[in-house]
């Protein structure tokens, strides 16, 4: 056992050596960095909570913060929702399974950066491909990158972009549940949308909830496609946290604000993800 024991932590090490200098340390640091007035890197004053008092006195960060838990609700219901729907009807299909996999999942391969250039083209006012369409079919341009629709333009391609993702977890879950219940659900007339809501469904929770978590969590974390669209424009409408931290701290150089925001940032997530575990609750196993 011991050796076991000793092989395991050898193979293991590697890992955690990486985790804990690119990833604990810069957190730390960054928690550190909070709580100073950093002016460049190598003047700091300490200044304790001045930082997050000011955080909660910033009117373009509460709109910042407000607009990406907006854009994360977008996110964690369209996203999961439109995999769990594709999912289902891949399932039910014999032939073709691997093609569709493939081209739902092809989004993911594609940067960010390279999404965010595609819908920037395709929302340009002046020769986009969404107004080419509309002036060939006798309709007027449109602006679509308005400070009333550029939230909801931002969260399409972000959308589209992680679909295949949690489509793929969600199938191969689906894959996973035995024949004898359906071949059970068929014999008791359940067919259809029944048998997806109260079979199918039920079965993999566990696989939602954990589709949910990383939706959240990605979510805050969204930067490229919003810094290439919209620059957090027009008129802050589509501003994130994101965003924000990274001008503050790189354009502005207040980079002691920027780790504050970037601490806002994982609190609010590790706070939502831990709220979504509890209200899903542990629903692993399912009653007939």
């Amino acid at each position: 056992m011991k050796g076991d024991r000793l092989v395991i932590f050898l193979f293991l090490a590697p890992a955690f050596l990486i985790s804990a200098i690119f990833l604990y340390y810069p957190f730390f640091e960054n928690i550190v960095q909070s709580f100073y007035n950093t002016d460049g890197f190598f003047n700091s004053k300490f200044i304790g909570w001045d930082n997050y008092k000011r955080l909660f006195e910033d009117e373009i960060a509460i709109g910042a913060t407000l607009n990406s838990l907006e854009l994360m609700l977008y996110v964690a219901v369209f996203q999961v929702g439109i995999a769990l729907v594709l999912a289902v009807m891949v399932d039910s299909i014999k032939h073709g399974v691997r093609f569709f996999r493939t081209t739902f999942f092809f989004p993911i391969v594609i940067s960010g950066a390279a999404i965010g250039l595609l819908f920037t083209l395709i929302y340009n006012h002046r020769n986009g491909l969404l107004n080419e369409i509309l002036v060939r079919l006798g309709f007027d341009r449109v602006l679509w990158l308005t400070e009333q629709s550029s939230l909801y333009m931002v969260a399409i391609p972000t959308i589209w972009s992680y679909v295949g993702f949690y489509f793929l977890i969600i199938l191969t879950a689906i894959e996973k549940i035995p024949d004898d219940y359906y071949e059970a659900a068929n014999l008791e007339g359940i067919t259809g949308f029944q048998r997806m809501t109260k079979l199918t469904i039920p079965l993999i929770v566990s696989d939602l909830k954990t589709c949910l978590v990383l939706a959240i969590t990605g979510a805050l974390k969204i930067f490229e496609l919003v810094y290439i669209i919209t620059r957090g424009g027009p008129a802050r409408s589509s501003e994130v946290l994101g965003t924000y931290m990274y001008q503050k701290a790189f354009n502005d150089g207040a980079i002691g604000y920027g780790a504050t925001l970037a601490v806002l940032m994982v609190v609010i997530g590790l706070s939502l993800a831990f709220l979504t575990n509890k209200l899903l609750g542990n629903k692993d196993e399912v009653t007939y």
